[in-house]
């Protein structure tokens, strides 16, 4: 399959634009589904239930995050084969990936089910919302392999420039997820969310394999599955994988110091997760693309456009976020109701939002800089820089200013302080790895592939 988008010989910002406004968009319709599930629970069946969700949504994310932290890991050394145009490696790298991830998907699923108790109790979940959270992730898991799947398809369009089509996947799962919640709700309760959203998450597969499969857009073969591969594979999704789940353990351990300040905190904590995707969906979606756009530069050896790229994307980035942190920011008081009827609810969201507010300007700032340093072919720095400013910085800050007289509001100052510690070491890191790779091609290496390696 041809790239849509050529990234390396075209405009900058047009490439950009057409790679990473229907990830935002696909993101945004995601937020949406999600959205979705969250405002009927809270108002159909109150606060506990959303308690519940609350509790339930760290593994969910957590489990998300590893999906798409190893499909991110795979987008890397396809988009690098492509821009390299290496048909043989491409074809080889899709065929041993696709069987990866079914068996890998199958594994988590087995593993989640059976440990599910443990899970949640390492969560504090309340005794009074643990059956409920416990029946809301039982039934999640029985559909992510068709999440994991879905991402992975997703990921391999993204390498090819293809980011259309799941715009209009995530949006026909999204209005049927809207349709059924309400009524699998009032016909089993708790439980009927979830039901509803595993509906949706095979229907958004089935979507995407007839597209592919409609297109031809590309081909599986056993004949081209080569484990030797997965050695390289496993090299770049592993730490994608853990750098895009630190962040969801992030929220795994906020989310049990927060239980300790009672159960309308803690649903409190969830409407605000539910709001900032809104300003963190954005991000992803820009990591994601340039991810890809990076690597297929780098593949091509023009790190003049990688540069290029990275600089549009700072600028493009900074002014959306503004525009989208100022919206959350004055009106999550009121966004909070639709979630919940709880004034207290309300105030907690409202103070959480003006503490963290710039916040979000830096974290997109950050995804930038760690998406060009995943596109040269260097997650393992990501996955560093995440370790560093969410586990050594954001969580232990966290507890200690929790246990101070901010009490809860010491929660947010930490992860105010955490997003302004990483976008500075994001940008030194970037700066660092594309001044190292500049060096290298003017050593001797003109054209094709950079591997770069820091001692």
């Amino acid at each position: 399959m041809n790239a849509k988008i050529d990234f390396v010989n075209g405009k900058t910002s047009t490439g950009l634009l057409q790679m990473a406004v229907p990830l935002m968009i696909a993101m945004l319709l995601n937020m949406a589904y999600n959205l979705v599930d969250s405002i009927w629970i809270g108002n159909l069946l109150g606060e506990n239930a959303m308690a519940a969700l609350t509790n339930a949504t760290p593994i969910i994310l957590l489990l998300t995050s590893i999906g798409m932290g190893a499909t991110n890991g795979l987008a890397i050394l396809l988009s690098q084969a492509i821009g390299a145009k290496d048909d043989l490696k491409a074809k080889t790298i899709l065929s041993t990936s696709l069987i990866s991830s079914v068996i890998f998907s199958l594994v988590l699923t087995v593993i989640c089910e059976f440990g599910m108790d443990e899970i949640l109790k390492l969560l504090k979940t309340p005794a009074s919302i643990f059956p409920m959270a416990k029946d809301y992730i039982s039934l999640y898991m029985l559909g992510f392999i068709a999440v994991y799947l879905y991402l992975y398809f997703t990921a391999v369009l993204r390498s090819y420039g293809n980011t259309k089509f799941q715009v209009l996947a995530i949006l026909s799962c999204t209005i049927l997820n809207t349709v059924l919640d309400p009524f699998f709700i009032h016909m089993m309760g708790f439980r009927g969310a979830a039901v509803a959203t595993l509906l949706s998450q095979f229907i958004a597969l089935i979507l995407m394999v007839c597209y592919i499969a409609r297109k031809k857009l590309f081909s599986f073969s056993f004949s081209f599955v080569h484990w030797v591969e997965e050695k390289a594979l496993l090299s770049k999704a592993l730490p994608s994988v853990i750098q895009q789940s630190i962040p969801a353990l992030s929220t795994s351990v906020l989310t049990s110091i927060v239980s300790g300040f009672g159960v309308t905190s803690i649903a409190a904590y969830g409407i605000t997760g539910k709001l900032e995707t809104i300003l963190f969906y954005p991000a992803m979606a820009l990591n994601m693309a340039i991810t890809a756009i990076i690597g297929q530069c780098v593949g091509a050896g023009r790190l003049d456009r990688a540069k290029e790229y990275l600089k549009t994307s700072l600028i493009y980035s900074t002014g959306l976020l503004v525009v989208l942190s100022l919206f959350v920011v004055v009106f999550s008081g009121n966004l909070s109701h639709l979630f919940l009827n709880s004034t207290e609810a309300a105030s907690i969201v409202k103070t959480y939002f003006l503490i963290v507010s710039v916040g979000y300007i830096l974290n997109t700032t950050t995804s930038c800089f760690t998406g060009t340093i995943n596109g040269l072919g260097k997650p393992g720095m990501g996955m560093y820089l995440m370790i560093f400013y969410y586990i050594l910085v954001r969580m232990p800050l966290a507890d200690l200013l929790s246990h101070t007289t901010l009490g809860l509001n010491g929660v947010w100052w930490a992860v105010l302080l955490s997003h302004g510690v990483a976008a500075v070491t994001a940008a030194f890191l970037a700066r660092v790895l594309l001044l190292r790779a500049n060096k290298h091609r003017d050593d001797g290496l003109p054209n094709g592939p950079v591997n770069l390696k820091l001692g």
